[in-house]
């Protein structure tokens, strides 16, 4: 009798809800709606976080990591979600279409825009950073991971299953899994094995309808658009399966800084020569940053050489000694390590500390204001341009640049393979990145900004000058959060997509045609309006 009042009770609401989604946003509803629809064995009350709760700004600032647009008292915000099991996730994504509140899906909560926890209409923030199982698979050389677990819980259980395996993906550890991957995934072993989506060999999704895909239920079409075309404009990734990727149990890496009086223009300009046609295995980034800001007078810019091979340092040294005396590499800049290890150097651990801070999670608030850009390079950028690019650089108080090279199999896999295009013919990916403490600098940082993205125009892709996913941009183009228009979608997606944007568009429309999935920089289905 009680499993009978239930269900009256749920089909009110839904009814209701049906209803309010063509009027309006119903709040209440939406909130009784979700203790319903869950099941009594995996209640969704301890996962439910609204405006009440004494933890609720404490949920929300813990994974919004741009301070320019954390704000836990957004009266649009309904609720919070931390999912702990998948009919959370399901009883969300129904709840809130019948009752015409928009979602925004957090993983990591690594989002430049905050276009994961922000919104100017009603919103549920649907955080997934509880959904964090991850399962090795040594023998078949692959590995669940849910879209919660961080780069850092990722890489862990891969090392302790295998010394000689490992996942293309980023080099921030805390980093979601979720979002890190249906971006792209870029990272350090992209020269020899490209990006992470280029390795997932199966999803588990939540689409409109709040049913699981997977497997053969999934759909060849849906599996190509999230690898790539970015998961929360067709619904929410549950987890990857993914294929892991051989390394040899030693590795070598180095970090080399030249300022500006030791000729780093000199050394950056032979870099852009070299670095895309060097041997697969080898990754050496090129990282332009402020140096000596205490000091004023004596204020430089460094450019900092990162490199990762996947080898011993007697290999690489004859390598660098052959195509790139210029940076006068020495052994002893050199380190050997496992590939686990390398991880921590990435992130300027000193050599010796335990594995385990790859665990860490955010515990914060969001300390800093930042933007980012990005942009692709085709042919070399003059000297006369970098010295441009230096002069607005010493305007700013912290801010830097990450060259990221190209070549390796990125030339060899086609552009349509999946929606990430931006494969043959770059040299390299450049970010642009700044940061600040308090907000009434954010204005002066946004103006240099835009000033050093101008400066650069001449020298990176045009028509359309391209931008990458994973580091949002909303100054490429984007839309209001309560309407999606084709045309202004058009314009950010050409440049994040390029000729991918029809087939993403194409798959929207199949998946989900009323364009319930949106947000400021979705994709919308073929007819949205």
């Amino acid at each position: 009798m009680r499993e009978m009042v239930s269900l009256i009770l749920l089909l009110v609401l839904l009814v209701s809800a049906s209803d309010a989604h063509v009027t309006k946003p119903n709040e209440e509803n939406f909130l009784r709606c979700l203790r319903y629809r869950t099941n009594p064995e995996n209640p969704i009350t301890a996962a439910l976080y609204t405006h009440d709760n004494s933890t609720f700004v404490s949920s929300y600032v813990s994974y919004a990591k741009n301070k320019r647009y954390s704000n836990p008292n957004d009266t649009k915000l309904v609720a919070i979600v931390a999912a702990k099991h998948e009919s959370h996730v399901q009883a969300t994504v129904v709840c809130a279409k019948f009752n015409g509140i928009q979602i925004r899906i957090r993983s990591g909560g690594h989002d430049y825009e905050g276009l994961s926890y922000i919104s100017s209409v009603p919103f549920v923030i649907l955080d997934m950073h509880d959904l964090r199982s991850i399962s090795i698979d040594v023998s078949r050389k692959q590995a669940w991971v849910d879209a919660g677990a961080t780069l850092g819980e990722l890489y862990t259980k891969i090392a302790e299953a295998s010394k000689t395996l490992a996942f293309a993906a980023g080099v921030c550890p805390t980093l979601g899994a979720g979002g890190h991957i249906s971006g792209g995934g870029y990272g350090n072993l992209i020269r020899k094995y490209g990006l992470s989506v280029d390795h997932v060999v199966d999803a588990r999704v939540v689409d409109v309808n709040g049913s699981i895909l997977t497997g053969a239920n999934l759909g060849k079409d849906l599996l190509w658009a999230i690898r790539g075309g970015g998961g929360a404009s067709f619904g929410v990734i549950l987890s990857w399966k993914i294929k892991l990727v051989d390394v040899p149990k030693t590795l070598t890496v180095f970090k080399v800084n030249k300022t500006l009086e030791q000729g780093a223009t000199d050394v950056l300009y032979k870099w852009q020569l070299v670095s895309s046609k060097l041997p697969h295995e080898l990754f050496l980034r090129a990282m332009p940053e402020l140096a000596n800001v205490a000091i004023p007078s004596k204020k430089t810019i460094a450019v900092v050489f990162y490199a990762q091979f996947l080898g011993p340092a007697r290999r690489l040294m004859a390598i660098m000694n052959k195509r790139f005396p210029e940076l006068g590499l020495k052994r002893e800049d050199c380190y050997e390590m496992s590939w686990i290890n390398t991880t921590l150097f990435w992130q300027n651990y000193p050599v010796g500390t335990p594995i385990s801070v790859l665990l860490d999670r955010p515990s914060n608030p969001a300390g800093a204001l930042f933007k980012s850009k990005s942009d692709y390079v085709k042919k070399p950028i003059p000297k006369e341009g970098m010295e441009k690019v230096w002069k607005i650089m010493l305007k700013f108080n912290n801010m830097f640049m990450q060259w990221n090279p190209y070549g390796g199999v990125m030339d060899k896999i086609p552009e349509n393979a999946t929606p990430f295009p931006h494969r043959k013919g770059n040299l390299f990916k450049i970010q642009y990145f700044a940061l600040w403490s308090y907000a009434n600098a954010t204005e002066a940082n946004l103006g240099l900004m835009n000033e050093i993205y101008d400066v650069m125009e001449p020298y990176v892709s045009s028509n359309p000058r391209e931008a990458f996913l994973n580091y949002r941009d909303m100054d490429v183009g984007n839309n209001p959060s309560d309407k999606t228009d084709v045309g202004e979608a058009k314009i950010y997606g050409s440049k994040y997509f390029l000729g991918n944007l029809k087939r993403l568009m194409e798959v929207k429309a199949k998946y989900d045609p009323e364009n319930f999935f949106r947000y400021e920089q979705s994709i919308p289905p073929v007819r949205a309006m």
